[in-house]
């Protein structure tokens, strides 16, 4: 079937081949901007399918004009080609306000904007990435902490940044907590 969601992406893919490096440009907003970043009507649930049908899984990333932790993370973490290519090919990620004022269509089908989403499920600082399960199924009807598989607040150094990522595409989660997930260390170490 299809939606406005999958003839915007598959416009947004013939102008961006995957193989493209990605540079991280600074919008209007004063957030970073990434040319595979998701394009969307800021409809969770429509957004999260989209990502499973793709293959992917759905993270929301939290960012702030000014912030130097996100400006850290995109010069930085995301300009290691290796790590940007496993969440460009893995993950479609939602990058959000944490004070801006769009409306975002919750889970539940309520619509808070940026601000109010943010605090809704606790995010106090950015960079913060939300993860979530493969499907929004029952998610509306659960309490906002119980709706994520996984929380990465903060800016942990480039390892462990990309370690999250295979934590949650490798559903380490289900096994345990990521502090005690064996894929966090490197190799022999």
């Amino acid at each position: 079937m299809q939606t406005r969601r999958t003839i915007l992406a598959a416009g947004l893919c013939a102008a961006f081949p995957a193989s493209a490096s990605a540079r991280a440009t600074l919008g209007e907003d004063g957030l970073y901007k990434l040319d595979w970043y998701l394009e969307s009507f800021l409809d969770l649930a429509d957004d999260l399918a989209a990502a499973t049908a793709a293959g992917k899984r759905f993270a929301i990333l939290w960012g702030l004009k000014g912030c130097p932790a996100c400006r850290r993370m995109h010069e930085v973490h995301l300009a290691d080609p290796a790590t940007e290519r496993y969440i460009r090919e893995n993950f479609e990620i939602l990058h959000l306000n944490i004070l801006g004022q769009r409306p975002v269509t919750d889970f539940d089908g309520s619509k808070p904007g940026e601000k109010a989403f943010a605090a809704r499920y606790a995010i106090e600082g950015t960079p913060s990435i939300q993860f979530f399960p493969e499907t929004a199924e029952g998610l509306g009807a659960r309490p906002t902490a119980a709706r994520e598989v996984a929380r990465m607040p903060g800016l942990p150094d480039p390892r462990e940044f990309l370690a999250w990522f295979r934590f949650v595409r490798e559903k380490g989660y289900e096994r345990g907590a990521f502090a005690d997930w064996p894929g966090k260390k490197p190799a022999g170490g």
